[in-house]
Parts: structure tokens; sequence; C-alpha cells
């Protein structure tokens, strides 16, 4: 068998087809690029009800924010005890349980943000 190569070794695992070394030393591992962040930050904070995907429940969504993790944590805690109810932050978008639009709105407008209603 000339052609044969060994993909699989029990004290080494996983070998690369390239280089013949184990994948976890591998300079030609594949690397994943970066998830891009499908919301664009337009200095425009876009506040939206949603219901499709969520069994019949009603979130606001509130996305377009130009900030770190740890400033979007606080924003998300600060607009949550703001309308008295739960929620969450995940990839740069805060979603409240709800429909809370106006009291965000008027709450994101006294901070100095941008805001527009979107959707439905």
């Amino acid at each position: 068998m000339p052609n044969s190569r060994l993909v699989s070794s029990t004290a080494t695992g996983r070998i690369c087809p390239k280089c013949q070394i184990p994948i976890s030393a591998c300079k030609f591992k594949k690397k994943r690029p970066e998830p891009k962040s499908q919301i664009k930050p337009d200095e425009i904070i876009r506040i939206r009800r949603e219901l499709k995907g969520r069994k019949g429940k009603t979130v606001t969504t509130i996305s377009g924010f130009d900030l770190e993790v740890k400033a979007l944590n606080l924003l998300s805690k600060q607009l949550k005890q703001h309308c008295g109810t739960g929620g969450s932050d995940k990839d740069g978008v805060v979603i409240i349980q709800g429909d809370h639009r106006e009291a965000i709105k008027s709450l994101l407008e006294g901070q100095g943000y941008t805001v527009k209603l979107a959707g439905g």
C-alpha cells in the first residue's frame, strides 16, 4: 500500500493530512473566522417588538449599540429594572420580556441615544 497514510493514532489522536503531525500541534490547522455581528452599529438604536419564534410570547429587542460586553450588560440590567421585567443580552442585542417600547424609548432618549421604533 504505497498510497496509505496515517489518519489517527491512539497515542496522539487525529493527524494532519498535510504535515503528518498531531492536529493539536499542526501549523496548518484551520482557523475559524470570528463570527461577524449581523447588526451594523450606525448610531441609531432600533427598538422592535417580536413574537416570531418565541412561542407567542412578546419581547422587545433593542439593537444597534456600539458598546463593549460589560457596558451592554449594565445597560441591559438598567433597562430590565426600569421596565420591571426580565430579559437578556446576546450578541449585542438586548431582549426585554413584554412590550415596553415606549418606556425604553423614553429612557434611552434621556441618556442621549438616537432611538427609532422599528417593525410592528
